[in-house]
């Protein structure tokens, strides 16, 4: 990250972060996002031969780099879950047994979630609930695999290159640049001698925690309870803010999260929406969040 001038922080010197970047459990249950997952994210090249060979004259005795890419990502979390990468849980905070139940107060129906989303079975790291494996706990995700013949038809071709996309979230205290050091080590280590092995990392950033005691927090917790009638509830959220880490690194300022989306918005897919009704309530609630916010500086 490039030095910042104190002329360039002087001019963007705030009391707070307001972002509205983040959802809520649902529209009759107003929550604020007091935690964002960091990110790592790589690109990984797997090459074998030096060009694509026929399946049939040597398949069998010459590694296939799909394969062996496949086989290398299986080894990345084990049968419980857990990323094996060495070292990566090093800087992982425990959450205290009184956080986790004031997570635990947050309402979820699990067979609605599996409903909407179309799955009979979840998965996850073992001992965890649904919302703490999002939200207070790192994941592992393959994002795009790709190679060899994906063309109309059938072509026996044993591929001379196999590739992926590769991220983790990662939880506050996790530093974004040192997991994509120990991951791109990690893969390079497990890689067969039949493969050559490249990984590139592509972008990251830190995670996040807004206190509950926070002065903006409770500005903008009032604030919803006028708009919604009800107290919202504090939620981590598995999603990640680069920018709001580096608010805090650079400027010295908290941010508080003030979003308004539902899971019904289908964020990142085709049908991705926005409910009037969630804008207006969000137009209605922020100028309060000021009110109060400044209330509480006098």
């Amino acid at each position: 990250m490039g030095k910042w001038s104190d002329g360039k922080k002087e001019m963007l010197k705030a009391d707070i972060s307001l972002v509205s970047d983040t959802s809520m459990i649902a529209a009759d249950i107003p929550s604020i996002t007091t935690g964002l997952r960091g990110l790592a994210y790589w690109q990984v090249e797997v090459t074998g031969p030096n060009r694509d060979l026929h399946s049939g004259l040597f398949g069998g005795t010459v590694a296939n780099p799909i394969n062996v890419l496949c086989s290398m990502i299986d080894k990345m979390v084990d049968e419980k879950g857990k990323i094996t990468i060495p070292g990566f849980y090093d800087d992982v905070v425990e959450i205290s047994r009184q956080e986790r139940q004031l997570l635990a107060k947050a309402p979820f129906d699990e067979e609605a979630y599996k409903q909407a989303i179309d799955v009979e079975k979840l998965s996850g790291e073992a001992g965890y609930s649904p919302m703490e494996r999002t939200g207070i706990r790192p994941s592992f995700d393959v994002c795009g695999i790709w190679g060899g013949y994906t063309g109309e038809g059938a072509k026996t071709v044993l591929p001379s290159k196999a590739w992926a996309k590769i991220s983790t979230r990662l939880v506050p205290n996790q530093d974004h640049e040192k997991v994509a050091g120990m991951f791109a080590d990690y893969f390079q280590q497990i890689a067969p001698k039949s493969v050559k092995v490249v990984v590139t990392p592509l972008h990251g950033g830190q995670g996040y925690v807004c206190p509950i005691d926070l002065p903006a927090y409770q500005a903008a917790e009032k604030a919803y309870t006028d708009v919604f009638g009800k107290r919202p509830v504090p939620v981590r959220s598995g999603g990640s803010i680069p920018i709001i880490s580096t608010f805090e690194e650079i400027l010295g300022i908290k941010s508080v999260l003030m979003g308004f989306g539902l899971e019904s918005d289908a964020i990142h897919s085709p049908n991705e929406n926005y409910p009037l009704e969630q804008f207006f309530n969000g137009i209605k609630t922020i100028p309060l969040f000021y009110k109060y916010f400044a209330e509480m500086a006098i």
